[in-house]
């Protein structure tokens, strides 16, 4: 699938390159798309046509760099933007908040790109109604943060417009908003509990102990790894039970291990209590020490802790072939006691089950190096089957002699299969890719009519859970400079379930085909290869696919489908057709008719797709 930043010109990136050189402002993580539009528009505003031009223009105007930097930095925010979100934050999220702590506990909320403070003063008002002003002072922090200096500069002032603050009920503005001449001033006690400060999500190591996190339309502007960084530091930052709310073209389908929904609809999520080690490890390498670590006194037992407790299963021997040490997750994989400590190795089962060990560390011995085995397959304590990497390391002295092996499990099972769904889902996706293309010239040419006539609109969501996130920020940036408009949400997200239950009915369709199929590339590696497929040669699809489809040691004589394939590759016409002896993986004797038909794009051979028909030996069935 083709991807928005292959489309990137050249002279943009070189622009964004520039902008990083000598003002260190860094944009990598945001979307290109996005960043090419805020872009364009400012140089429309000073009448340059193309990317080096407005290099050069920055380089002889200084001051159109805050110009820029502000265009970029969407702040498009209001007090309880989406009401009914915040209608369920009241009347359930706050009360839950509130009974999970003690009486006198405080409360912690962290508003992450507040912009200019609207609805950090939001939440602020809400718990103020729950708590009373005076325990809101003495038991509630809000942090509120964003990169923009200006903004928070706004944002500290608490004064606002009569419009700005018209979305606010009545009750609620006359209670906790002094008028000042056209102005109206937020109360200032309560002020006194919200803290703004300037903070990167990328950069900065999150606020801790949060209780609930209000990120809203923020996380859409960056690209799926800064996505996936920041949510990271978001679960690091929340307390067992905290609170994530997001804006409404935001949701966390890609993220489950981390958090949990509790109202879809309004995306409000709920720290998951299971953790993901790979999230923490990304933080702990990014954040920096945490605060108040208490000091160690006995480091030998603290590496003892940690290597009983690790969660990897790990065993040690020493140069002798003994089994020095096993922890916990080792002797519960592996059916360890503390009696098999300080026995040969030779003598328990781990030494030849799930892999024979013995040759493995002689050979990391001899290569004074590691020695890794991928995908071993074993069986777990309860019976399920699971694939293991093992690595073998040599433990090593001072002169480089061996004296020791320290041997490691890793349990890929889960990887292995997430990426099984990751490639079936890139499938539907580069399906679905031409209708989604033909979408975005629709909305853009929609948004480019009513900019002519309304000044500016909420767009729409990004492209399925990323198109909505897209389609949204165009949204915001209209409405950065022409207020406040509804937009097509709606109509684009029934579209990306339509086009979600076509491609698992196309999925479910080509794994239910009688026929063995298998699609091969223009370089003759196998792309796809269906459930018929197995049955017919006995391999499992991740075992076949990016292998060369020649190289396969089955029943079937392939090296006489090289020529049919290479006529299907060069887009002959015709499809291929040739029965060929076989015999199927429990080596029966068949006779399989294959069918080699090109896959064209845009006039281009893609791939080629095989069918492949069992046919009787004798004959039987096959057609006149």
């Amino acid at each position: 699938m083709t991807t928005a930043t292959a489309t990137v010109p050249q002279e943009f990136e070189a622009l964004l390159e520039y902008l990083k050189r000598t003002r260190g402002f860094d944009v990598t993580a945001y979307k290109r798309s996005t960043l090419m539009r805020r872009v364009q528009k400012r140089m429309q505003s000073v009448d340059v046509t193309d990317f080096a031009s407005y290099q050069d223009y920055l380089e002889v105007h200084p001051d159109e760099f805050a110009e820029l930097f502000n265009t970029i930095l969407i702040n498009v925010t209001s007090f309880f933007r989406d009401q009914g979100a915040w209608d369920f934050l009241r009347t359930q999220i706050v009360p839950a908040i509130i009974a999970g702590k003690g009486p006198a506990a405080p409360i912690r909320v962290w508003g992450a790109g507040c912009a200019s403070g609207e609805e950090a003063y939001s939440v602020a008002m809400l718990l103020a109604e729950a708590l009373g002003p005076e325990m809101f002072r003495a038991r509630v922090k809000i942090y509120a943060t964003d990169v923009d200096e200006d903004t928070l500069t706004e944002a500290r002032s608490g004064s606002y417009s009569a419009r700005d603050v018209e979305n606010i009920p009545a009750d609620l503005r006359a209670k906790y908003f002094e008028p000042a001449g056209e102005r109206f001033i937020f109360n200032k006690e309560l002020r006194r509990g919200v803290i703004f400060g300037r903070h990167d999500l990328l950069k900065d190591a999150p606020i801790s102990r949060i209780d609930l996190l209000i990120c809203r339309n923020t996380l859409m502007y960056f690209n799926a790894e800064a996505q996936e960084r920041i949510l990271a530091r978001f679960h690091f930052a929340l307390e067992e039970g905290g609170y994530l709310f997001l804006g409404k073209a935001e949701t966390l389908l890609a993220h489950g291990g981390l958090f949990v929904p509790v109202e879809m609809p309004h995306r409000l999520f709920a720290r998951s209590s299971r953790g993901v080690v790979r999230e923490r490890l990304l933080l702990t390498s990014q954040a920096g020490p945490p605060a108040e670590v208490p000091p160690v006194t006995n480091h030998s037992r603290l590496r003892e802790a940690a290597f009983e407790t690790g969660p990897l299963a790990q065993i040690v021997v020493d140069a002798n072939g003994v089994l020095v040490a096993a922890n916990e997750a080792a002797r519960a994989l592996f059916r360890l006691t503390q009696r098999d400590i300080n026995r040969p190795l030779q003598d328990l089962e781990v030494s030849y089950r799930p892999m024979e060990l013995r040759s493995r560390i002689e050979q990391a011995y001899s290569q004074r190096h590691p020695v890794v085995a991928k995908d071993v397959e074993c069986t777990s304590p309860a019976g399920g089957a699971l694939l293991l990497d093992v690595r073998i390391a040599p433990l090593l002295d001072g002169t480089g002699t061996p004296y020791g092996a320290s041997i490691t499990f890793s349990d890929v099972t889960s990887y292995k299969r997430l990426q099984e769904e990751l490639y079936t889902f890139n499938q539907e996706l580069e399906t679905a890719y031409e209708e989604l293309q033909s979408t975005n010239e629709e909305l853009q040419t929609t948004n480019e009519e009513l900019q002519s006539t309304i000044e500016e609109l909420e767009t729409t969501n990004e492209e399925l859970q990323c198109t909505n996130e897209e389609l949204e920020t165009m949204n915001e940036e209209l409405q950065s400079t022409n207020e406040e408009l509804e937009t097509m949400n709606q109509e684009l997200r029934q579209r990306g379930e339509e086009l979600n239950r076509t491609n698992r009915f196309l999925a479910l369709m080509l794994s239910s085909l009688r026929e063995g199929i298998v699609v091969v590339d223009r370089e003759m590696r196998i792309l796809d290869w269906n459930r018929r497929a197995e049955e017919l040669w006995g391999l499992r699809a991740d075992e076949v696919r990016n292998h060369h489809f020649l190289n396969l040691d089955i029943g079937l004589p392939v090296e006489q489908l090289r020529q049919p394939i290479r006529n299907a590759l060069g887009g002959d016409g015709h499809d291929g057709e040739l029965t060929l002896p076989a015999r199927n993986r429990r080596g029966r004797a068949i006779r399989c008719r294959v069918t080699c038909t090109p896959m064209t794009e845009a006039d281009q051979v893609e791939a080629v797709l095989m069918v492949m028909e069992e046919i009787p030996a004798d004959g039987a069935g096959e057609p006149a």
